[in-house]
């Protein structure tokens, strides 16, 4: 029984959809989790064929008792992945180690942690003025001896989807600022970034054999608040020719000097007085809604072509349609316990909406956004037209309503 094994996975995005895209392909499915309240809802993973609880999904030795098991029951494993942080490079090593396809694990490896790829991109144009430090320094000194100009960007090494990341326009924001890190992330160092001012982009990108191929240039618009919650995308992204041109280079340039020449990741960039600056790069596909974007925008499951890639076999990158989407997330202003959603079976029959995705059951403490997570809902559509579609997915937002019970 030809077998694809995922590390790890998200109730949905990305990394679900590529269980699906797997389960579609004819291949049975094993996920590793250590969700243990998936075994209560199992009958919502139809497209996880074995489900395997496991304590510590970063466990070797644990991954390796259960891929002996798997093999005793007769199942053929034929790729090994991940599509969740910080599990893609392990995931990838054991699949060179099992002696499937391999791709760049060292790359995958870096872009994990920040302090690494800033590191190693660090003599590349497309880097910002940026500082390592520790927090065993006092707070005022941390700011006397690294910032020159304000703003900056604070940001954990470790984290994904926005969270940790605190923009201070001034001295006292900074020291609070760093107190936070302190308090939560004490081992481990601060990453010190310049602020940089402009649109910001989410690229996707796929390397063949040191070939690297742009599948999706999405335009972000993020909120006002200083924790950089992106809350709309718009495929295709509207670049100049010139822009563009100098995109691919930058891309193209990253990816010699961090070591990708087989492998996935997706880069965020901001277009500053018209040069490209690097803000992240994670070794995998956004997740979210991004999959379903550029399958709607392009007719391209980019999940699927990426199991293609683990599984050593051709891929298919070329658009077949050329549709405008957009996503419009939704997020609350004050704290509370869901009571209801309403609006979502409205929003679903408007003309051009492609999905609607409410996430929080009742009873959940929803927040205020700190981070991707608290994005509580989206709705995606689609139009030949790009203001249209944007449009169209706002005036669908505004019909889901949250009513909670405060706190």
């Amino acid at each position: 029984m030809q077998t694809i094994i995922f590390l790890g996975s998200n109730k949905s995005g990305s990394s679900r959809e590529a269980i699906i895209a797997a389960a579609e392909m004819g291949y049975f499915t094993v996920l590793l989790t250590d969700r243990r309240k998936w075994r209560r809802q199992r009958e919502e993973f139809p497209d996880v064929h074995q489900m395997i609880m496991m304590k510590d999904l970063s466990d070797r030795e644990e991954i390796f008792e259960q891929l002996l098991n798997i093999r005793v029951q007769g199942k053929r494993v034929k790729a090994f992945v991940s599509f969740i942080d910080p599990l893609v490079s392990l995931a990838a090593d054991i699949s060179k180690e099992l002696g499937l396809q391999e791709v760049s694990v060292g790359a995958l490896y870096k872009m994990e942690d920040k302090t690494r790829f800033r590191d190693e991109l660090k003599r590349n144009p497309v880097s910002p003025q940026f500082c390592v430090c520790s927090l065993d320094i006092d707070a005022d000194k941390i700011f006397d001896h690294h910032v020159n100009k304000l703003p900056v960007v604070l940001k954990s090494p470790i984290s994904n989807g926005s969270k940790d990341v605190i923009k201070a326009d001034s001295r006292e924001e900074f020291l609070k600022g760093v107190q936070y890190f302190k308090k939560n992330f004490s081992h481990i160092p601060l990453l010190i970034e310049e602020y940089l001012s402009g649109p910001q982009y989410l690229i996707e990108v796929v390397v063949r054999h040191a070939k690297t191929e742009i599948v999706a240039i999405i335009e972000q618009e993020i909120s006002s608040n200083r924790r950089f919650i992106i809350t709309g995308y718009h495929m295709p992204a509207r670049l100049a020719p010139d822009a563009n041109e100098t995109l691919t280079a930058a891309i193209e340039y990253i990816m010699k000097d961090i070591g990708l020449s087989h492998g996935t990741c997706h880069l965020e960039m901001r277009h500053v007085n018209d040069e490209w600056k690097l803000i992240e790069i994670n070794p995998r596909i956004s997740g979210s809604v991004i999959n379903q974007m550029i399958l709607e925008s392009t007719g391209i499951c980019l999940v699927r072509e990426t199991l293609k890639l683990y599984l050593g076999e051709d891929l298919c990158l070329v658009p077949f349609k050329n549709e405008h989407v957009f996503a419009e997330f939704l997020t609350v202003d004050t704290p509370g316990k869901l009571i209801k959603v309403t609006g979502k079976n409205k929003a679903k029959k408007i003309e051009g909406v492609k999905k609607v995705y409410v996430k929080p059951r009742k009873g959940s403490i929803l927040n205020p956004p700190l981070s991707m997570g608290d994005r509580y809902a989206y709705v995606l559509a689609s139009s030949s037209d790009p203001a249209k579609a944007k449009e169209i997915a706002k005036r669908a937002a505004e019909e889901i309503k949250f009513y909670l019970e405060p706190l």
